[in-house]
């Protein structure tokens, strides 16, 4: 296992202490916990830099990293469904795309090997919105960031079917060419 792949791996550590602190939510237990997932989430940042500075893109990195992601992001959102900050339905728009990208993602081909593609730009801003969205839900903020923060929520969600409708519509078109012209 490479440094990025390490640094991607790593950030499953955070898990357990974001969760343990969101169980007793006071208001340091909320500033802990952002700050855990802040850097938590600085970390897919950093592997995908150094994975390209280093050359050490590799397909384990490729797989590893979008999975990581998805357990950071999910992970602090079913907390907040037991805190009752965002609707379990909203999460589960999240989680119904994240899966199906997950599995589209692991095409295997003609040959019977497997390869996976990279993130597009559209699943970065996916990614980002998600993060903005659980630091604001997650941070001890005054009740008048309540409306704010679920609308970022809301528009994380958006974004993340929009990101998922454009990776999947260009796949199938190209997958329907390539067999069509086989």
């Amino acid at each position: 296992m490479n440094l990025p792949n390490a640094i991607s791996f790593s950030r499953l550590l955070a898990l357990p202490f974001i969760l343990y602190g969101l169980n007793n939510p006071t208001e340091q237990a909320r500033w802990i916990c952002l700050a855990i997932f802040l850097v938590a989430a600085g970390t897919d940042w950093l592997d995908g830099y150094l994975a390209r500075k280093l050359n050490q893109v590799t397909e384990l990195g490729k797989f590893l990293d979008p999975l990581v992601d998805k357990f950071l992001v999910l992970a602090p959102l079913l907390a907040l469904i037991q805190l009752g900050q965002v609707p379990a339905w909203g999460v589960f728009l999240i989680l119904a795309r994240e899966l199906a990208i997950a599995g589209w993602r692991v095409n295997p081909n003609l040959t019977g090997s497997t390869s996976i593609s990279g993130a597009n730009i559209w699943g970065k801003l996916k990614t980002v919105s998600q993060i903005s969205a659980i630091a604001l839900l997650i941070a001890p903020t005054p009740d008048t960031w309540e409306i704010p923060s679920l609308i970022v929520f809301w528009i994380s969600v958006a974004l993340t079917w929009i990101s998922g409708a454009i990776y999947l519509f260009p796949q199938k078109s190209h997958q329907h060419t390539t067999l069509s012209n086989s």
